[in-house]
């Protein structure tokens, strides 16, 4: 089965740092670009990265530039996303998707307060 696994969400105040990791089965994550999408409270999917086969990473967010940093292992086949100072409007449901695929996780959800 082909699946995304998220984890590493919770609550933090403002200024802090989280880590999310994103582990795939099913499939090779390293030949495949997966993203990071977010989901705030009433508002629709946002890219935050993708990361594409080469290693080549893409941040789409102009709010998250400096701040958030993507990665990827290829021997744990997963992704992460270092988040660093964190704001109380990146509060969100954040989840990996792979649009090739037609694949995206549940999630997990980090929550910063000001």
């Amino acid at each position: 089965e082909v699946q995304f696994v998220e984890s590493g969400g919770g609550l933090v105040q403002s200024g802090g740092s989280l880590t999310l990791s994103c582990v795939a089965s099913g499939f090779n994550i390293a030949s495949n670009d997966v993203s990071w999408v977010r989901r705030a409270p009433g508002q629709g999917p946002e890219r935050v990265s993708r990361v594409y086969p080469d290693g080549t990473i893409r941040y789409y967010a102009e709010s998250i530039k400096g701040r958030f940093t993507s990665s990827r292992d290829n021997a744990k086949n997963a992704l992460f996303l270092q988040m660093n100072d964190l704001m109380p409007q990146d509060t969100a449901l954040y989840y990996c998707s792979s649009e090739p695929l037609g694949v995206s996780g549940r999630g997990t959800q980090v929550t910063v307060s000001s």
